[in-house]
């Protein structure tokens, strides 16, 4: 599958754009990619210089907290959709780094592994976001639909109250809850 769609044939990109960089970087030229990135002066062109520079194993640049917030997860699971494996990797190898400039790194990282069904992964990065910020809402909700999925109901149905606890009106928790309540029965 080329980035999101099925039909890839009617895809046309101006030859300095994000999309056009990002063609480059699926077809390993991380150099053309970098140089269109620094043509581009927005958030994302700044992100995507950082981004190449890691995929080649180093940087010279911090992220910015925001930055990995918006664009982590979207390039994570670009990479893997597109069998980018060892830029996953260098992806990964960066994100002790990452997280030491914003804490839900790993947090992002668990999800794009939830998501992309490579379960055993996203428990690990579950739980290094789970020793730096116990007492985040949203890291229990994913535990809740980590366990649900494993059929670990005792475990799903403790961490949705512990994201209750500390969001007690959070909706799709309180929805949740119900759903495991069933299982309990």
């Amino acid at each position: 599958m080329f980035f999101f769609s099925e039909n890839h044939t009617d895809l046309t990109f101006k030859p300095i754009s994000l999309e056009c960089a990002y063609l480059l970087i699926i077809n390993n030229d991380l150099e053309g990619a970098l140089k269109i990135f620094e043509t581009i002066d927005s958030p994302r062109g700044k992100w995507g210089k950082i981004l190449t520079s890691l995929l080649n194993g180093y940087t010279e640049t911090f992220p910015s907290y925001f930055s990995i917030r918006n664009f982590l997860e979207i390039d994570l699971d670009f990479l893997l959709k597109n069998n980018k494996i060892e830029y996953v990797e260098q992806l990964l190898g960066a994100i002790d780094f990452l997280a030491e400039i914003n804490q839900e790194s790993y947090k992002f990282v668990a999800r794009v592994m939830y998501e992309n069904k490579l379960y055993n992964a996203a428990k690990e990065y579950l739980d290094k976001s789970k020793n730096i910020f116990y007492k985040d809402p949203e890291l229990h909700f994913m535990y809740a639909k980590y366990y649900i999925n494993k059929s670990e109901y005792t475990y799903a149905y403790y961490h949705i109250n512990e994201c209750l606890k500390i969001l007690p009106d959070y909706y799709p928790a309180k929805k949740l809850k119900t759903e495991i309540c069933e299982y309990l029965v």
